[in-house]
């Protein structure tokens, strides 16, 4: 059983966010698939094995955390694509069966792949009580994130106190679903992102996620509405930081980067 660690929105090895990909001629029981993902120790691993001729998709494809399987996955499934181009699993477009319904993911010329997700429904909500002790921040705004996402989308002040937060990651447990996305207009758009981002899930086993596709479906509606354009770069300021280029299409959201594989091993056990 091959297994690749692949680095997803980034153009470089050591940056971005590692996703464990694992091609299949089927899926065995949970248990086994929580295993891996729990050895690999990344934030998602991604499953996937291909389907039959005439089926809604071409694979089926599945994500877990360390801790849990999960219904939506960006990087993994960006990594998922990755691998099957580069490796000729499949040529062009692919389709992908998921617990989020069928998602896309379509090659470049450029090298980068994008990602067809549903946007996120963002309802506003008043900023919990003990949400900003917990972060170290005081939130602008709040915003649920509807089921797929599970996230609790908190707007700061500026970009500096986006980087600079150090949250209590068990106290923000208690807020979301997955976790809080806290974000900040870019402060100086020349330098090439729009927005930026930081993701905290500690009820999945992850206390900061370097670079969330997930949290862009929430991010790029977010942002395409206050800053009055479709397609827009947000910057995931995490240790491992990369970039997000998104495209609001109606209830659509294109999440387009690139991906470097830089481990190929085999399962031995």
């Amino acid at each position: 059983m091959r297994i690749r660690i692949v680095d997803a929105f980034t153009d470089r090895p050591f940056a971005g966010n590692s996703a464990g990909v694992l091609l299949l001629d089927a899926f065995p029981d949970d248990d086994r698939l929580q295993k891996i993902a729990m050895e690999l120790n990344l934030s998602e691993t991604a499953f996937a094995h291909r389907l039959p001729e005439g089926s809604d998709a071409d694979w089926a494809l599945r994500w877990f955390t360390p801790a849990t399987e999960v219904d939506m996955c960006g990087h993994a499934t960006l990594a998922t694509a990755h691998v099957l181009h580069t490796t000729g699993a499949h040529e062009g477009p692919v389709r992908f069966v998921t617990r989020s319904g069928v998602l896309s993911a379509t090659p470049g010329e450029d090298g980068s792949i994008t990602l067809d997700f549903p946007a996120a429904p963002l309802t506003p909500v008043d900023v919990p009580a003990g949400v900003a002790r917990a972060l170290g921040a005081e939130p602008v705004t709040a915003f649920d994130t509807g089921p797929n996402v599970g996230d609790l989308l908190l707007e700061l002040e500026d970009e500096k106190t986006v980087l600079g937060l150090s949250p209590d990651h068990r106290a923000l447990a208690a807020f979301s679903t997955r976790g809080i996305i806290a974000t900040a207009r870019a402060e100086d758009p020349a330098r090439g992102h729009d927005f930026v981002s930081r993701c905290f899930f500690p009820n999945v086993g992850i206390d900061e996620d370097p670079v969330t596709g997930s949290a862009h479906t929430a991010l790029a509606p977010y942002w395409s509405e206050r800053l009055g354009r479709p397609d827009l770069t947000g910057l995931q300021a995490s240790r491992r930081p990369g970039l997000v280029r998104t495209g609001l299409r109606g209830d659509r959201v294109l999440l387009t980067g690139r991906a470097v594989t830089v481990v190929e091993g085999a399962l031995l056990v």
